[in-house]
């Protein structure tokens, strides 16, 4: 295995946290989540890194003032956060797209509950995060894949049966996962010009969940749907984003909610107004602007410790269970990996979770047609990663092939 370099060992002694009896469902919810609390927790997305230094000084700072009534948006988040998106993607987002949520997942079913009605399908691409699926079936609708195909150059869409699926439903809603999680694809320009000339031709509304598109870790550059659509494509767009992925900030309940066309705007702005007030987060938008403002030189660090796990996850596979599938690791920090080779789809949960004693996503999860897959978190410690790589090939290497 690779050595760790050492401005990794740095970054990992500086800001490692150990989050036991800390309430994180990440290791004090496998009790609740798998039924024992002696698993090695690969699952659930988040880190064990701190936040970067910048968000902890805004944070004691505001807590420091000593009052917490009710507050405003200041222009400066505005500014911050789309200075980032423009420095760090070449992105032009305008301050009166914006709107805001506590989570993407909540907006999601907002999402789901403003564009369609009961019982219409919502159109996906499966594999994908699973909450997509919830928030269909949890609002009564209808969920319609367009299954991503793995080939030999990895996943990919599907846009023959993308064209054959709007062409014989009546869909007025997608949501897409760029990047995606879980597969770890970025979607190149080409791809999306191809996926919203197909959406925009039957007027379908697309939701692009981008919540992970600052984590890029190899292949093409992160593209927004923003960067690629205009016209008739455009007034049916709608992308969700937040720091929380990016900056270990998910429990502060700060999102972006962006809608490049008024008239859909109008139209957001009027539902959301039946469903709930739309409140700011204080502490989300503090450590949001902060870490926005000060937090590319942290990210890049964490990249650095998930790129180094990445490969002592694609050494240690080869090494000693080479039958074993690992999907091309390009944004997201949660590498995909098929063990169908050795383990049967009836006997994952009980080899994972049972014989190598790890808690993981399940693939099954994400899709049916995954269901010999695990997902595994990578931004974490990678002594973490390391037994957990350690726990998984020596239990693999010695299962038969299938």
């Amino acid at each position: 295995m690779e050595d760790l370099p050492t401005d990794i060992a740095t970054f990992v002694d500086t800001h490692l946290v150990d989050r036991h009896n800390s309430n994180a469902v990440k290791w004090d919810g496998l009790k609740e989540e798998f039924g024992r609390a002696d698993l090695l927790p690969m699952w659930i997305a988040d880190t064990e890194f701190k936040a970067p230094q910048a968000v902890l000084d805004a944070l004691t700072a505001r807590v420091k003032e000593g009052t917490f009534g009710y507050s405003i948006r200041p222009q400066s988040y505005y500014e911050a956060f789309i200075n980032w998106q423009k420095e760090r993607h070449g992105i032009t987002v305008e301050p009166e797209w914006m709107r805001f949520g506590v989570g993407v997942v909540k907006s999601l079913y907002a999402m789901v509950n403003w564009l369609t009605e009961p019982g219409d399908p919502v159109l996906i691409m499966q594999p994908v995060y699973y909450p997509f699926m919830n928030a269909i079936n949890d609002l009564g609708r209808k969920v319609v894949s367009v299954d991503l195909q793995l080939t030999a150059d990895g996943w990919r869409m599907d846009f023959d049966q993308l064209e054959k699926t709007l062409a014989a439903n009546e869909i007025k809603a997608m949501i897409l996962c760029s990047p995606h999680n879980p597969v770890g694809r970025i979607w190149t320009r080409d791809e999306l010009e191809q996926l919203f000339a197909i959406t925009s031709r039957y007027d379908v509304t697309v939701v692009s969940d981008e919540i992970h598109g600052d984590l890029e870790v190899s292949g093409p550059k992160f593209t927004s749907a923003l960067q690629v659509v205009e016209g008739k494509a455009r007034k049916k767009l709608v992308v969700l984003n937040a720091p929380s992925k990016t900056f270990n900030l998910a429990a502060l309940l700060n999102s972006h909610i962006i809608i490049p066309d008024q008239a859909l705007r109008t139209s957001y702005d009027a539902f959301i107004k039946q469903l709930h007030p739309v409140d700011t987060s204080l502490m989300g938008q503090v450590a949001g602007e902060a870490a926005y403002r000060h937090g590319a030189a942290w990210l890049d660090q964490v990249l650095q410790v998930v790129r180094y796990n990445y490969r002592q996850l694609q050494a240690g596979l080869a090494a000693a269970a080479p039958q074993a599938t690992l999907a091309d690791l390009q944004g997201t920090y949660l590498a995909y990996v098929d063990i169908g080779a050795y383990v049967a789809p009836s006997q994952i949960k009980d080899f994972v979770e049972g014989v190598c004693g790890l808690a993981v996503d399940y693939g099954a999860w994400f899709s049916p047609q995954t269901a010999t897959y695990i997902r595994l978190n990578l931004a974490t410690d990678p002594k973490l990663v390391a037994e957990a790589i350690n726990r998984l090939t020596t239990h693999l290497a010695q299962q038969p092939q299938r």
